[in-house]
């Protein structure tokens, strides 16, 4: 996106500073490449917002301003202004390089106010931005390559977050334009104050001695851990016992959909094995144990118990309807959302803290023992 908005500025004031050249900046190139440096501009910044919430470098508690759909529309509205301007006046420099700012603004505007929980739907957003800016880029260039390349991936891109939206119950117009989404009034310490039972992975092996089905649920820390393979390594080993294993993906689990099932494939997990949300979820209270490997908002039953909270609605995995629950997790901290887990204080719940592949290690090593 960076990229774009670079080659698309360096070949505006290439044209502009050649009146010899200046022909050629008709009113369709001019147009397209306005709006090829808006994209790219604003994907740019609000990249950088995105990666500073995924990182936590950005705290989840700045939320944006305040009247910020107002302010947002503003600065699209000035922003396609300029663009309309530069089409009849393509040598007003002055306006583009107004632009240029505008939609670097925009871009921090857009993405800043974005819920964590929304984050994944937003990354696979900004990456349909980015890719409809290199297709313009390419009828700027006059590269055919460029011009596919870039509409696939934007299409691509677009088609996924509306599937993201889907699977969340979410309005893509909410998370387009970044409604400030309503918090939940309940504090970590009041869901969790005494009720957290701790666990090793001594105390999880005996649990699985014996268990007839047990049902991994994949997230992010997985993925982050690289545990796949370890995880896979304890399917077997129940498996050799006559135990079933069966793995609950989530349709937005991790960073996009997908992600989880190519972890497993590459740890060679069975593909009937894994199940989707629809499938599993009407099966989890025969479930003997449900081991979660680094998911949270994605077990989180506030969803459906808390209409105030930032995830309400959202589509979950009924995780606490199973027997027992073996929660692998570095602590208590909350997911995307911002929110506490009720489901890590429920009375059939253990945490068993730490790295998701240390842990998963150890407890490997603790059921061989067994």
């Amino acid at each position: 996106a960076l990229a774009a908005a670079l080659v698309g500025t360096a070949h505006y004031f290439e044209e502009i500073g050649d009146p010899s050249r200046l022909a050629h900046l008709d009113k369709f190139t001019m147009g397209v490449l306005a709006i090829e440096v808006l994209l790219g501009a604003l994907t740019f910044t609000g990249s950088l917002v995105a990666f500073g919430k995924l990182q936590e470098m950005i705290p989840s508690t700045i939320k944006g301003l305040p009247q910020q759909n107002a302010i947002n529309f503003t600065l699209l509205g000035a922003a396609l202004l300029m663009c309309v301007w530069l089409v009849f006046h393509p040598t007003h420099y002055v306006v583009f390089l107004l632009l240029i700012i505008v939609a670097l603004a925009f871009g921090l505007c857009l993405v800043m106010p974005i819920g964590g929980a929304d984050m994944p739907t937003v990354i696979s957003l900004l990456n349909s931005y980015a890719g409809l800016s290199a297709s313009l880029m390419g009828f700027v260039l006059d590269n055919y390559l460029l011009i596919i390349a870039g509409a696939l991936d934007g299409s691509s891109g677009l088609i996924l977050s509306i599937i993201m939206c889907k699977a969340m119950n979410r309005s893509f117009t909410n998370v387009l334009f970044g409604r400030m989404e309503p918090t939940s009034a309940a504090a970590a310490d009041d869901v969790y104050a005494g009720k957290v039972k701790s666990a090793t992975p001594e105390d999880v092996a005996m649990l699985l001695d014996g268990a007839q089905r047990v049902i991994v649920v994949p997230g992010y820390g997985l993925a982050v851990a690289q545990a796949q393979h370890t995880v896979r390594e304890m399917a077997s080993i129940l498996e050799d016992r006559g135990c079933t294993v069966e793995y609950a993906i989530h349709p937005v689990a991790g960073r996009m959909p997908g992600h989880m099932n190519v972890l497993l494939a590459e740890a060679d997990v069975p593909y009937d094995q894994l199940k989707e949300m629809e499938e599993i979820n009407p099966t989890f209270a025969q479930c003997d144990v449900a081991i979660v490997i680094g998911a949270n908002d994605v077990v989180n039953p506030l969803a459906n118990t808390d209409p105030t909270s930032p995830i309400a609605g959202m589509p979950i995995l009924n995780v606490s309807h199973a027997r027992n629950v073996v929660v692998v997790k570095r602590s208590l901290s909350p997911g995307f959302a911002g929110i506490p887990n009720p489901l890590f204080a429920a009375d059939n719940c253990l945490m068993l803290f730490g790295d998701g592949k240390k842990a998963m290690v150890e407890l490997v090593a603790a059921l061989k023992e067994g």
